[in-house]
């Protein structure tokens, strides 16, 4: 494929201070007349798009890991540093910079796309080489993927789950799909937020071609298109469009295939080397990194091994309930993803530590970058529990056929043959949840998961964590499910943004 990957310096503002996060500020605006007039300028402003997504506000940090830390999922150790100290006591102000990091990071990566889509025409005219015409095509298909990405986070972020009898009458988020022109600063439906970034994905499908589609890629294809369609699909409650997108990447023809637990060499396990290596043939796309360019550093709050270099000081260690999910002696992923560890506190608290974030060997052997894990949009893990959720929501649901995606799953991470199972109309949303938990630990699943469920969760204290929060009980459908508008966007200079009940 041809790439013209050039090193771009992408300028994101991440905390706005008064002004708004929607305005182009100097910061984050690009030059208008002096950028995207060639084949290579657009080459070049998508590299810069795919460098945002590097950011540690986002996939490589806060956007990944804050939101399950808030819910159910680990426990704030004694003596923790505090990172997301607001988010794990359910205290979540409008002024809570990582909140704020996390939504402006996502809108500067829109306006860069805004500003890709407003000016690709004029360069695919001025272009006279057939084959650059076609790649900016695909380029374009990528821009939508992105920007329909970027979109739908926002949605989960900051605001309601979704309910089709509802959604027109609920807030939604401000959409800006210009670069030039002013836009009102005003949320939209959910309804329309949701039309918006499927209205992006119809484009993205349009310009993409599944010929393209390759395992393990860092960027954006017509199979990372369709997985964000069925997870939206889902959270829209549109089972059958649901199913209809998770088929299709799960019947993919280029490989793409479910990692298993065999040997390659030693005790490194497929499934172990996706996440010690960050190469699986299920990873339909992930955030490239470099040992010379990366984001953040995913497994910094759950190992803290850059202290010293000698002993884990996590902030966060894993839920009891959480590793009792795991059947150990056959479920390969708990010895994937955690690792008991006697850590460098005083108190000399021994736990499973979250291990799968331990960072890249590869990184690690070059230049000790312990922790940087290439954050994982999208995998193939995520399609089968996707479609077996929808086929248990039909209006007559198709338990049979969840039953045998989520086998089909599950003998992929199980030793021994094991892994078999089969839900009914009285097991399938604990099975389902469980597995979730189980397969998409700390990827950022589970509070979105417990929102749009409608359910809650209570904390039971357990050894050497954080007293303040460790019995803190959460009701189904609290308004702290969803995060509050920062209030500088509240604030701005003709802002009409309303507030979500959590900014009260």
């Amino acid at each position: 494929m041809l790439r013209n990957i050039k090193t771009f310096i992408a300028a994101i503002l991440l905390v706005c201070g008064t002004s708004s996060c929607l305005d182009k500020l100097p910061e984050s605006a690009i030059p208008e007349g002096e950028a995207m007039q060639t084949f290579d300028d657009a080459e070049q402003i998508l590299t810069g798009i795919y460098a945002g997504l590097k950011s540690s506000a986002l996939f490589s940090g806060t956007l990944t890991v804050m939101p399950d830390i808030q819910a159910d999922l680990a426990y704030a150790v004694e003596d923790f540093s505090n990172t997301y100290g607001p988010a794990w006591l359910w205290n979540i102000l409008s002024t809570d910079s990582d909140v704020e990091s996390v939504y402006a990071g996502l809108y500067a990566i829109i306006s860069r796309c805004n500003f890709f889509l407003e000016r690709i025409d004029a360069v695919k005219q001025q272009e006279t080489d057939v084959d650059n015409i076609e790649y900016l095509d695909m380029y374009t298909g990528e821009v939508y993927t992105i920007r329909a990405l970027c979109y739908s986070k926002l949605i989960e972020c900051f605001c309601k789950a979704y309910d089709p009898a509802t959604a027109e009458n609920e807030l939604g988020v401000v959409l800006r799909s210009k670069y030039s022109e002013p836009e009102p600063m005003k949320r939209a439906s959910l309804k329309a937020s949701y039309e918006f970034v499927l209205e992006d994905l119809r484009h993205a499908e349009e310009l993409l071609d599944n010929d393209n589609d390759q395992y393990n890629t860092i960027y954006a294809t017509a199979a990372a298109a369709q997985s964000l369609h069925a997870r939206v699909a889902l959270y829209m409650q549109d089972f059958e469009t649901a199913i209809e997108y998770a088929t299709k990447v799960i019947d993919n023809k280029v490989g793409i295939e479910l990692t298993n637990v065999e040997i390659i060499s030693g005790t490194t396990t497929y499934l172990s080397y996706m996440w010690n290596y960050d190469w699986g043939t299920e990873i339909i796309w992930q955030i490239g990194y470099t040992s010379t360019s990366y984001g953040g550093p995913l497994g910094q709050v759950f190992l803290n091994l850059n202290r010293d270099y000698q002993y884990y000081y996590p902030d966060y260690v894993p839920a009891q309930w959480v590793l009792d999910a795991y059947a150990t002696d056959y479920d390969v992923r708990y010895s994937t993803y955690f690792d008991e560890v006697t850590t460098g506190y005083a108190n000399g608290l021994t736990w499973p530590l979250l291990c799968k974030y331990f960072g890249n060997k590869s990184f690690i052997s070059a230049a000790k970058m312990y922790m940087y894990s290439m954050p994982k949009l999208f995998r193939l893990a995520e399609q089968y529990l996707i479609r077996a959720e929808a086929y248990c929501s039909l209006e007559t649901p198709n338990f049979s056929a969840a039953s045998k995606d989520l086998t089909a799953l599950r003998t992929k991470r199980f030793a021994n043959g094991a892994g078999a199972i089969t839900v009914g109309a009285n097991n399938w949303k604990e099975t389902i949840s469980q597995e979730r938990v189980r397969e998409l630990c700390m990827e950022g699943f589970r509070l979105n998961d417990l929102k749009r469920w409608h359910m809650g969760f209570e904390r039971k204290p357990q050894s050497c964590t954080l007293v303040e929060g460790s019995s803190l009980k959460i009701e189904a459908d609290d308004p702290r499910f969803v995060w509050p508008i920062p209030r500088h966007e509240l604030e701005a200079p003709g802002s009409e943004i309303e507030p979500n009940e959590s900014n009260n």
